[in-house]
């Protein structure tokens, strides 16, 4: 699951000798399966060690990995890069920002991960959000805008040409969208 070269390796174990006795090494993801999410390695002392955590042997230490980042840590590689005097590890997890499979998620939450996905970074690019309230018995999905999305007079293009006709293609059980924002035109507008 995760592959520390032996120059790694060799390099967390010197890390290791001047912490206290115990600690280990922590991968972990923050914000998985989204476009934001991030890795990273840190000290993991034995007192912090949870139930949900696996652990992983190496010779001279363990990391241990949170069971609900085990899929977004898939073929994860830790190496050593020495460039002159310095040296830094590099750590790459090409499943970090992983799509789950859709089997295993609700209708809400693939819809969420879809405006994380596809809706999101583009609304970003201007300042804005949009976010998944909830879904009607009806079939409608119940949005809400932050942002420069609030109060842009852009917004009904956006809502109904953009992000409600994708939805529709990618989730063709729902009946349409609604916009819950009390949207105020000011200086946070986009337009």
């Amino acid at each position: 699951m995760i592959y520390i070269s032996i120059p790694a390796q060799k390099y967390l174990k010197k890390l290791l000798k001047d912490e206290e006795k115990g600690t280990h090494i922590r991968v972990f993801v923050v914000n998985p399966g989204t476009p934001k999410a991030e890795c990273g390695v840190s000290y993991y002392s034995q007192k912090e060690i949870q139930d949900n955590d696996l652990e992983i042997k190496y010779t001279d230490f363990n990391v241990y990995v949170n069971i609900s980042d085990i899929e977004f840590l898939k073929k994860t590689k830790i190496d050593l890069e020495i460039e002159g005097t310095n040296s830094n590890l590099t750590l790459s997890a090409p499943f970090a920002k992983y799509k789950q499979s859709k089997k295993n998620l609700s209708l809400k939450d693939r819809i969420q991960h879809f405006l994380d996905i596809e809706i999101n970074p583009v609304l970003s690019l201007h300042g804005g959000q949009v976010f998944l309230i909830d879904i009607t018995k009806l079939g409608y999905v119940i949005l809400k805008f932050s942002g420069s999305c609030n109060g842009c007079s852009m917004i009904d293009v956006t809502l109904k040409e953009g992000i409600e006709k994708k939805l529709l293609q990618v989730f063709p059980e729902i009946k349409g969208i609604t916009d819950l924002t009390i949207h105020q035109h000011g200086h946070h507008s986009y337009y």
